[in-house]
């Protein structure tokens, strides 16, 4: 369930009743505008005030972004369903490949266009690529992917997770480092 309040300055701001919210939260995207998460029990008004608390913020956040992301075009629906398209074909598919090749078992794949994460894993092994990993080089993108299949063996990111990813993708902290200079969009 949600509400829209237009503000002169921001433009559409969502506000979205979540029932797995445990507080208000506020997120400014560039691809995805201003949206307020909030408990489903949190009154509208209430996450509506805290909005205008933070309403400096989220212009300065604004500006930010706007200047950070200039030269980057934001995709267009057409252009993310090609992506899509692309990352359904080519990432179950290696995702199966190196599985195979490291004795690794995952009950699901599935392809989302997330802004926070290249990939998850779930306890139940169920495995979530981001099609933006199309758009980066095959070493960054295996490095992903077996990210995600050591959470198989290790659902946290402790010692044993990064000898287990370092002995199947040796120096592997300098891939983390080169894919942070990609962006999600």
């Amino acid at each position: 369930m949600e509400k829209v309040y237009e503000d002169p300055d921001i433009g559409t701001v969502v506000f979205r009743k979540n029932r797995r919210s445990r507080r208000i939260t506020l997120r400014v995207s560039p691809r995805r505008g201003v949206t307020v998460s909030m408990p489903w029990i949190v009154p509208y008004k209430t996450a509506f005030n805290f909005f205008l608390a933070k309403r400096q913020w989220v212009l300065e956040t604004i500006d930010r972004q706007s200047e950070k992301f200039k030269d980057e075009p934001v995709p267009t629906p057409l252009e993310i369903e090609a992506m899509r398209a692309e990352a359904k074909r080519v990432l179950p598919a290696r995702l199966s490949e190196l599985a195979k090749k490291y004795s690794f078992e995952y009950n699901q794949v599935r392809i989302k266009h997330n802004v926070s994460n290249w990939g998850s894993c779930s306890r139940k092994g169920n495995i979530n690529l981001n099609l933006n990993l199309v758009r980066v080089p095959e070493n960054l993108r295996d490095y992903v992917i077996l990210h995600e299949l050591c959470h198989l063996r290790h659902p946290n990111h402790g010692p044993e997770f990064h000898a287990l990813l370092e002995s199947l993708c040796p120096r592997h902290r300098l891939k983390e480092k080169e894919l942070r200079k990609y962006r999600l969009i």
